[in-house]
């Protein structure tokens, strides 16, 4: 029997149709000499600190750092995740091979790898290695099934990231929540979201630090053309008005005048941070929405796999690509014209030498039904769009500089005319955002008449006030492309594709390292901008060590990571790396002066009469009450300590014949009492339920 193991359920049941196995079981599916049985995402996770020493249950100076001799895994403290792994462990031993369907990229290869290791895999594996979920894809991966072995420095690399961010993750928010916290709440401090906080805090302090300040230009209008002075920025009025009046005294004269025709490259395919980057732009989208989106296009069939961080096809795509515009039956009017001749093969499209672990995020075959979600739908075009104009031909242009002079001050004039649309035709409709335009921007647009060197004439000069502007607040869309590039503002594609091995984190990864910035209040958004809060700042103003907080050397850390996968650097030659780094930063902080940093207290919520929209509280993100170490979880039947023998807290979901709301258990783990409650059973008819301080319940 083949066991093949899936990432999650819907993956699994795609695969199972395929295989022909139909029959379900409890936890899996057989059928046709196959078994197809599926994880939900990590079903095992690094051991915490008190699994190798009880000691560590307590934050306290003294223990840190630590470092354990030999990293290990354990099961996540779930009962679903504990049934589910006994029956992979189960069939395991039973199989006579394992086929590794899990998610095919470095996450997707960790995640299967210590589910395996955990239930002592020995049996002979392979790897089937899909960039769609479409039944043809399927067919032709089981066909063209990889050695295991070929994605061993995958797994190496992702074991290593793991291995870093714990490391760096544990040690460095005990020392810093220690030393800084004032006992008010926990310091976060991550590998990646660090830097990231630190370039948001960056962007702060020059735009606080920013003084506006007036300036004058000088202009004149000749022939219906707006001409600007070539010369620096006048300080004062005063200056400005004399420019005025001589300009008033003298002639306009042309002393050049020159056209010339280009072209505008094609857009780029989409990679992942592409994706969210024209999402956020368009539709406001957050990062974290757009990945959710992707995905679930992807699990749908309707697009290809979308964790990636290439903008190019593989060569081996490029006869597929006629069927899958034909099949975009909505977007005919734009695809029919492709279709009367060969789809051109540039190198800008595919390049095999470009195509990591996937290739660039496109459409399917199967196009999406009628029953998408509008913002799917609106991610789905994007992805369309995008697919059909790196196939038309280039934009073609022509660029025109006026340059004349009055007197001795010399003026210029631009303008840019599209003269062959080209792929701009697919974006014809789309609204041009005149708030993201400068002022060069509205000169371009101006249409040029033919001038002629040496003509002379009347002029209407004009003074032109402005004001400096600060540096422009990070939104979601430019602080993902500042984490790609880390922190180097690039505008060329070309060089930023060549950046994207040194930035800083993984495109997978950026959306949640945003949130995770959101939850623990580093920042906040007002409108599309993204602002770092007081307590953000006075973390990173606390954290003296730049290898804490540099965009560019976690980006070298990245780097080394990729080489990792590549077979170029050891997985325990970065691990060793980060040891020291973690040994080093903990004796200079414990050495160091303590302050307490101002933690951002919670606005209370207007009083409205009527009730707000209930938000869910994630219960493994909040501390346990009793034993102050451990985040709480959610179980089938109970709220409890995610270390619930060593600590014992729970709280189950029914107390004395009456089952508690969500809001109502928030009430009594949070606050330790509950409002006055009816529909107990026995001789309780109404009161308060009561988190005593031994954490027992009570009632009164």
């Amino acid at each position: 029997m083949k066991l093949c193991i899936a990432e999650k359920p819907s993956v699994a049941r795609d695969i199972a149709k395929v295989l022909g196995a139909t029959t379900p079981k409890s936890g899996y599916m057989e059928g046709n000499g196959y078994c197809v049985t599926w994880t939900f995402g990590h079903l095992c996770t690094l051991k915490e600190p008190h699994d190798y020493a009880s000691h560590y249950k307590s934050w306290d100076l003294i223990f840190l750092p630590i470092i354990p001799k030999q990293f290990g895994i354990k099961l996540i403290d779930n009962n679903g995740v504990e049934k589910q792994f006994n029956t992979i462990a189960k069939l395991v031993s039973e199989c006579d091979e394992v086929i590794n369907c899990g998610d095919a990229g470095q996450e997707g290869e960790l995640i299967q790898r210590w589910v395996l290791q955990k239930a002592k895999c020995d049996k002979p594996m392979k790897r089937l290695w899909i960039s769609s979920l479409t039944e043809d894809a399927i067919k032709e991966g089981f066909e063209n099934l990889k050695p295991a072995d070929d994605y061993k420095n995958l797994y190496l690399a992702g074991n290593a990231r793991a291995i870093g961010d714990w490391l760096l993750g544990i040690n460095a928010t005990r020392l810093f929540t220690k030393k800084f916290g004032g006992n008010k709440g926990v310091l976060s401090i991550g590998r990646v979201q660090t830097p990231t906080l630190a370039m948001l805090v960056q962007r702060q302090k020059e735009i606080d630090a920013f003084t506006q300040e007036e300036y004058w230009e000088l202009k004149t209008k000749y022939r219906d053309v707006l001409f600007s002075a070539s010369i620096d920025r006048l300080k004062t009025l005063e200056k400005a008005e004399k420019g005025l009046e001589y300009l008033k005294k003298n002639e306009f004269e042309i002393v050049s005048f020159e056209i010339k025709e280009g072209k505008e490259k094609n857009p780029r395919l989409f990679d992942l941070t592409g994706l969210q980057v024209e999402a956020n732009k368009k539709y406001g989208f957050s990062a974290e929405q757009t990945l959710n989106y992707i995905q679930s296009l992807y699990e749908k069939k309707h697009t290809t796999y979308p964790r990636v961080d290439t903008t190019y096809l593989s060569e081996s795509l490029y006869p597929k690509i006629p069927g899958i515009l034909t099949s975009m039956t909505i977007y005919s009017e734009f695809t029919a014209p492709l279709l009367t001749q060969p789809i051109p093969k540039t190198k800008a499209v595919f390049d095999d030498n470009k195509v990591t672990d996937h290739h660039a995020i496109i459409p399917t075959e199967i196009p999406p039904s009628s029953n998408l979600s509008r913002e799917e739908k609106l991610v789905y075009d994007l992805v369309a769009r995008r697919f059909i104009a790196v196939f038309y031909p280039e934009c073609k242009i022509s660029n025109t500089l006026v340059e004349g002079q009055v007197g001795t001050i010399p003026f210029k004039a631009s303008g840019k005319q599209i003269l062959e649309p080209g792929w701009r035709i697919i974006y014809a409709k789309d609204k041009k955002d005149q708030s993201e335009k400068d002022e060069k921007d509205k000169d371009e647009e101006q249409t040029i008449p033919e001038f002629v060197v040496g003509e002379k004439g009347d002029h209407e000069p004009l003074i032109h006030q402005g004001k400096t502007s600060p540096p422009k607040p990070y939104t979601e869309a430019t602080l993902l492309r500042a984490m790609e590039t880390a922190g180097k503002q690039v505008e060329d594609e070309e060089l930023r594709e060549m950046l994207k091995n040194n930035g800083i984190g993984r495109p997978s990864t950026r959306a949640n390292i945003i949130e995770t910035l959101f939850k623990r209040k580093y920042i906040e958004k007002k409108r599309k901008n993204l602002i770092a809060t007081q307590t953000g700042i006075e973390l990173i103003d606390t954290i003296e060590d730049e290898l804490l907080k540099s965009p560019e050397l976690t980006g070298e850390w990245e780097s080394k990571l990729r080489k990792i996968e590549k077979g170029e650097y050891e997985a325990n030659l970065f691990k060793e790396e980060l040891i020291e780094m973690v040994t080093t930063l903990t004796q200079k902080v414990i050495n160091g002066k303590a302050k307490v940093i101002n933690f951002e207290e919670e606005k209370p919520a207007p009083k409205e009469k009527k009730p707000r929209e209930k938000t869910e509280i994630i219960w493994e993100e909040t501390g346990c009450p009793k034993c102050k170490t451990n985040n709480l979880m959610k179980g089938k039947t109970a709220i409890g300590c995610s270390d619930y023998k060593g600590c014992g807290f729970k709280v189950p979901f029914e107390i004395f014949g009456k089952k508690l709301s969500d809001k109502q258990l928030q009430d009594l783990i949070l606050k330790s009492k509950t409002s006055k409650l009816k529909g107990f059973t026995g001789d309780r008819e109404e009161g308060v339920l009561i988190l005593n301080d031994d954490f027992s319940i009570g009632f009164k």
